[in-house]
């Protein structure tokens, strides 16, 4: 598993890789995109459950308690460029 995934994904595509994660993590979105951005949770790394929606640039910060594993998808036209990480902030 990586600390860190990126991609840039374009219509119907997944991260190949998967986050796994205990605690903070960051999630950037850019691109020239006009779709949804949707991250994915799971906790065995087997069944993904769609946990938020996106359908612009942004950038978010979350938690979650337990290892958890993270994957981001899209749907649309353009390309979405994804970073989802462990949080290095202070």
């Amino acid at each position: 598993m990586s600390t860190q995934v990126q991609a840039s994904l374009t219509d119907g595509q997944e991260t190949t890789s998967v986050l796994l994660t205990a605690g903070s993590f960051n999630l950037s979105i850019s691109g020239t995109f006009t779709g949804t951005v949707t991250v994915k949770r799971s906790p065995d790394n087997a069944t993904f459950f769609d946990v938020d929606t996106f359908t612009a640039p942004t950038e978010e910060v979350g938690t979650d308690p337990e290892n958890t594993y993270y994957k981001v998808g899209y749907a649309g036209s353009g390309t979405a460029v994804i970073r989802i990480g462990e949080y290095q902030g202070t």
